[in-house]
């Protein structure tokens, strides 16, 4: 990821439990998911947004195959 020189990243602080609710609202999970997503991949906003679009990204296609349907 490129960022312009100067500018900080959003970055989620897991110990502000208004940032926390504020961000799993803004991402449509739970502070649950959030903080797992944080641990999973870091606390910069964009990389945990992507980890939890990445996990919710299939389509019903997708989870048919996976269950062994067609």
């Amino acid at each position: 990821m490129t960022t312009q020189p100067g500018v900080q990243p959003d970055r989620i602080d897991m110990n502000d439990p208004a940032a926390c609710a504020q961000w799993a609202k803004k991402l449509d999970v739970t502070e649950a998911q959030l903080r797992e997503a944080v641990t999973a991949v870091g606390d910069v906003a964009a990389d945990v947004e992507m980890h939890l679009k990445g996990s919710h990204s299939t389509t019903n296609a997708d989870r048919m195959k996976e269950l062994g349907g067609s």
